[in-house]
């Protein structure tokens, strides 16, 4: 139990001091989606939905833009998703490492 306390403080401390650049990168994603939803003539909840559904490299296939430019900044959107994704998993990373190390003693090779 002292490990998973230690990785959960780790992680939500690394993801508190990530919080300005990964908000900035979710802001984007929900600006980009929505302006594909307004190119697109969706509702502003599919919009968002698209965006974030994009983002993650999910894809479930329910809505795809139809319009060429629309179809870059989806491209576009699911790059930045990439480095959303990548910092949070980092995070969760370092959080395991910096809790083996505290509870353990040992450096992680």
């Amino acid at each position: 139990m002292g490990f998973t306390l230690t990785f959960l403080e780790f992680f939500f401390r690394g993801l508190l001091y990530s919080s300005p650049i990964l908000l900035f990168l979710a802001l984007l994603i929900t600006s980009l989606g929505l302006w594909i939803g307004r190119k697109e003539a969706w509702p502003v909840v599919d919009a968002t939905y698209f965006a974030f559904i994009t983002a993650t490299t999910v894809g479930y296939g329910d809505f795809h833009p139809k319009h060429t430019a629309c179809k870059y900044v989806a491209i576009i959107i699911a790059l930045i998703g990439v480095l959303f994704t990548g910092i949070i998993v980092a995070t969760g990373l370092y959080a395991v490492e910096t809790a083996f190390t505290e509870i353990h003693g040992l450096k992680a090779n």
